[in-house]
């Protein structure tokens, strides 16, 4: 008989500083192998290329990722006069052709056009699923939908601000820009190109926050491992990764109840909430409605 291995005792969460050449998967399976814990996973993916903050939930945190803030925040680097296939400059080159005439002027007139709730197509190489398979893999095969048989999804981006401005034959516009979950920084570039009608690929991403996690508290895969040799390392606590959602203290009747998984009398404001024991321990997720505290996620002190 195989024995399963033993959880390693950690429960915390991660803002871990992505580099540039190793997917999300990547650095899941990097840090499994560092902290001796299976039980690890990321909130909101990072194409290989990008850098920069990647929530990660430790141990029984993993039950939590769908908890975390949704909002993101990004440092993009968008060149125009260039197109590809992956809409960043991983990708095969489909247009190049220089555009010295272009000006700040003109990007700045463009950016309010992308602010809002706006519709936005996918890139090709991307994640979405078409036909029970992931764009990119259809992509792959050869079997690449077009933009036009792609359907648009809904998007919210909060701001777009222009940073920096390189002219030259193929100019780069900077730009800083807070979004939703589930927006594609690199169909920004593209569509952005398309408006100018000159093209316009991703030639660099950084994100520099993800819900409470920003990019000048993130750590490195190195700076980890040696604060993990020298015993220092400590995981980011539930109190600071939900700090956005209100906070319940249960008195020991309650949290006796909430041991068995059952709800309670509460307060009469509905929201989603984190939970914490008499003792000050948190032990997890519950759901405010009718004037009833409901268990959603359980996690007992002896994690």
């Amino acid at each position: 008989m195989v024995k399963r291995k033993q959880p390693s005792g950690w429960a915390g969460f991660i803002n871990l500083d992505k580099p540039a050449g190793m997917s999300s998967g990547d650095c899941v399976y990097a840090l499994r192998k560092l902290l001796q814990e299976r039980r690890i996973g990321h909130g909101g993916t990072l194409d290989p290329a990008a850098i920069g903050v990647l929530p990660i939930a430790v141990g029984p945190m993993t039950r939590l990722l769908n908890y975390l803030p949704t909002g993101k925040a990004y440092r993009a680097t968008i060149r125009f006069g260039l197109t590809t296939a992956t809409d960043d400059l991983e990708g095969e080159v489909l247009t190049e052709s220089p555009v010295v005439d272009l000006t700040q002027a003109d990007i700045e007139a463009q950016l309010s056009a992308f602010c809002g709730d706006i519709l936005q197509v996918p890139p090709i190489y991307s994640a979405i699923h078409k036909d029970g398979q992931r764009l990119y893999d259809l992509a792959r095969q050869g079997n690449a939908p077009t933009l036009e048989e792609l359907t648009p999804r809904q998007v919210r981006i909060e701001s777009l601000i222009l940073r920096e401005w390189r002219s030259g034959a193929y100019p780069e516009a900077v730009i800083d820009v807070e979004c939703s979950t589930g927006t594609y920084i690199r169909s920004i570039a593209r569509d952005l190109g398309v408006k100018l009608g000159c093209g316009g690929t991703l030639a660099h991403l950084e994100r520099t926050r993800s819900g409470q996690f920003r990019r000048e508290h993130s750590i490195s895969l190195a700076a980890i491992k040696q604060e993990l040799e020298a015993k220092t390392f400590q995981l980011i606590g539930p109190d600071v990764a939900l700090s956005h959602l209100p906070k319940c203290t249960l008195d020991d009747q309650q949290f006796a109840f909430w041991k068995n998984g059952r709800a309670f009398p509460w307060g009469s404001e509905e929201n989603i909430v984190q939970v914490w024991s008499p003792e000050h321990q948190f032990v997890g997720i519950g759901k405010v409605k009718d004037e009833v505290l409901s268990p959603v996620v359980v996690l007992l002190p002896e994690f």
